[in-house]
């Protein structure tokens, strides 16, 4: 005869990680509605930015702001939300490309059904009512038309021209 014996053990790391100056400053910029990039030594924008260009392998240095409008690449429509998705109502994964950005980042998607979801479509960036410099500090990216832009905006950067 076996008997078995059960054991519940708790596993953790109980250890702090640093974000590093690149990591943390777009943090930081975050907490206070902005979005920041990295520009690489060949002059590309990265949002997310990254330590170092994942096409070189040369550190970054230089940050820049980019914009909080931006293109849809590719989207993934959710109809049924599972209770640990950001929103509970359906909505689309998508890569979204900031204006003045040569990458994209993947974030959520407002847009109310599967049929106002399209590559290139124009979208922004819906701000959390508190932020805290995460990147949930970004509640979600939300449909924008020409005219509902605020002024002074209605042009997109094109990639690469992000202000230092």
């Amino acid at each position: 005869m076996t008997t078995t014996v059960s054991k519940t053990w708790t596993l953790e790391f109980p250890y702090r990680r640093s974000t590093g100056p690149i990591v943390g400053d777009f943090l930081r910029a975050l907490a206070e509605r902005r979005v920041m990039g990295v520009r690489t030594t060949e002059g590309r924008v990265l949002v997310p930015p990254l330590e170092y260009d994942p096409e070189t392998g040369e550190p970054t240095t230089t940050l820049v702001e980019v914009g909080q409008t931006g293109v849809v690449v590719q989207h993934a429509w959710v109809a049924e939300p599972q209770r640990n998705h950001v929103l509970d109502r359906p909505f689309a994964w998508v890569l979204v490309r900031l204006d003045g950005a040569d990458s994209s980042m993947v974030h959520v998607l407002d847009a109310g059904a599967m049929e106002n979801v399209r590559p290139g479509m124009r979208v922004r960036i819906r701000w959390r009512a508190s932020t805290e410099g995460k990147l949930t500090d970004i509640e979600c990216f939300e449909p924008v038309s020409e005219q509902a832009l605020e002024p002074g905006t209605e042009q997109a950067l094109e990639p690469g021209t992000a202000q230092p």
